[in-house]
């Protein structure tokens, strides 16, 4: 701690720009952490806040990832860049030993190498050389504390979005950091696993570890939090309480929006966006499905059947919310529709026809999938190739540049048609992910948790473009885990109860 300050972490960025970059992605940005603290650093889509997490956190090292005017100051110890060679150099085995940071995308949290929920959460601890008898405690705690405790012998990639999440914020806790930096912690989580995350954050807090969340939405954790800067374009452009920050013009202008509808509206669905018929024939069809995962691929006790006997329909033009906890099934639902996964039992129709047995690529041209993570849909190196792709054979040259050049539009990243889509924010990955799909004109589109990372301006971008598409007559699918944002934007909203679908 700096005994003048009180601080445990403190960063005083005059400016951040990476290796490559032409202008700085931070700039006058200024943040002090106290021991105890929970903070929150909100912005909309790249306002810079996982930059600014991962500066804190020491996964961006100024002169090894980008130039740094300015200074970081962890425990006492304070180092000044200049941006020349001479500047100090961070230690990242001190840093991280002292500071964890769980990424917006939470697979990137993960080593990736090990076979079970149990063994990921080990790893930290096995690399600071825990005795192994004392790392069972450590990570049936962790686990517990997350709410994964029955989950321990499954295999990290059978996961849910949402339990990732949980696994990669147990993997940062249990080696018990002195401030833990965390880049939209609820995504994706259910009700019951935001509260797990919310408690285990408050019980940290108590106990003397300094809590930064990033977000772009200001949720249960950010309206706890006892101080809040505000990100714009790269600059603090407001700080203080969040009584003071509250209604302010800087608040409102950075598009950070709020994940309690009443107090502020949830995008409805434009005008004329209702269904053409209720009694017209069913565009999209399951009849009696239902789906078990090979005990092979979920280690430990067998999870049972995913989906039981599950009847449902989607008409023209028509957008229907799915909704549940973590885990019930929802992302394998969507994977059925296209083919990536098949039935145990029943059968999936789309047209009036079965597609047992059809390949991918061709239920793909009828059915449009949104992956939970863009990165799993997204290849090539610009924006425009990203969504050009694979029209051409259908479409011809010409059409298949418009169509994508249109497409971009829609979803407004026409500027960044040049663009790698690396080098987009997480936000911005998922609406060009969204182009993708909607270039090829599908049937049906499906969209697993489309409003995760995106602010308030990309949800109401999101609801234009799905709005737009049910007038034409495309029947819009999509699970999440944002009520608000179900209810209202889709005509009907349906539940995932024990493996079945009922309308709520």
């Amino acid at each position: 701690m700096t005994a003048a300050t009180g601080t445990v972490l403190r960063a005083g960025i005059d400016e951040f720009t990476y290796h490559g970059g032409t202008a700085p992605v931070l700039r006058g940005v200024g943040l002090g952490i106290a021991p105890g603290s929970l903070s929150a650093v909100l912005g909309g889509s790249g306002s810079g806040k996982s930059t600014l997490g991962k500066l804190l956190a020491g996964w961006l090292r100024p002169g090894h990832s980008g130039m740094l005017r300015g200074d970081l100051e962890l425990g006492g110890t304070h180092l000044e860049f200049r941006g020349s060679p001479a500047d100090p150099r961070i230690n990242p085995a001190e840093w991280s030993r002292r500071v964890e940071f769980v990424p917006q995308d939470a697979a990137a949290m993960l080593s990736t190498v090990r076979s079970t929920v149990a063994e990921e959460l080990a790893f930290g601890l096995e690399n600071r050389g825990m005795p192994r008898q004392d790392m069972f405690g450590a990570v049936a705690r962790a686990a517990a504390s997350v709410g994964l405790s029955g989950l321990l012998d499954r295999d990290p990639a059978t996961l849910s979005g949402g339990e990732l999440r949980r696994l990669a914020v147990g993997c940062a806790v249990i080696t018990a950091p002195e401030v833990l930096v965390l880049d939209e912690p609820l995504a994706s989580l259910d009700a019951a696993g935001a509260a797990q995350i919310s408690d285990l954050i408050r019980s940290l807090v108590s106990g003397g570890s300094a809590v930064v969340v990033l977000g772009q939405v200001v949720d249960r954790l950010a309206l706890e939090a006892g101080h809040w800067m505000i990100l714009d374009g790269g600059t603090a452009t407001a700080a203080g309480r969040p009584a003071q920050v509250m209604g302010s013009a800087e608040l409102e202008a950075s598009g950070v929006r709020f994940s309690d509808p009443a107090v502020s509206a949830v995008p409805a669905r434009p005008a004329g966006t209702a269904p053409a018929t209720r009694n017209g024939p069913a565009i999209l069809e399951l009849r009696g499905v239902g789906f078990r995962y090979p005990a092979a691929s979920r280690p430990g006790p067998s999870p049972g059947d995913v989906l039981q006997d599950l009847d449902f329909s989607l008409r023209a033009g028509e957008i229907v919310a799915i909704t549940g906890p973590n885990g019930a099934g929802k992302s394998t639902l969507l994977r059925l529709l296209i083919g990536l996964l098949r039935p145990s039992s029943g059968e999936v129709r789309v047209a009036g026809s079965s597609i047992a047995g059809a390949p991918v690529g061709r239920v793909a041209a009828s059915v449009g999938l949104l992956f939970q993570h863009p990165r799993d849909q997204l290849f090539e190196r610009t924006a425009l190739r990203e969504v050009r792709f694979g029209l051409r054979p259908r479409f011809g040259p010409e059409a298949a540049t418009s169509r994508a050049l249109a497409a971009l539009d829609d979803v407004g990243l026409s500027v960044a048609a040049s663009i790698h889509p690396a080098d987009l924010p997480a936000s911005q990955q998922r609406l060009l992910a969204l182009a993708t799909v909607l270039a090829r004109d599908p049937a049906v589109l499906a969209l697993d948790e489309p409003t995760v990372g995106l602010d308030r301006h990309g949800v109401e971008r999101l609801g234009q473009v799905v709005g737009q598409a049910a007038v034409r007559g495309t029947g819009v699918v999509f699970v999440t885990h944002d009520a608000g944002y179900a209810r209202g934007a889709a005509h009907r909203v349906l539940e995932f109860d024990a493996g079945r679908l009922r309308e709520v």
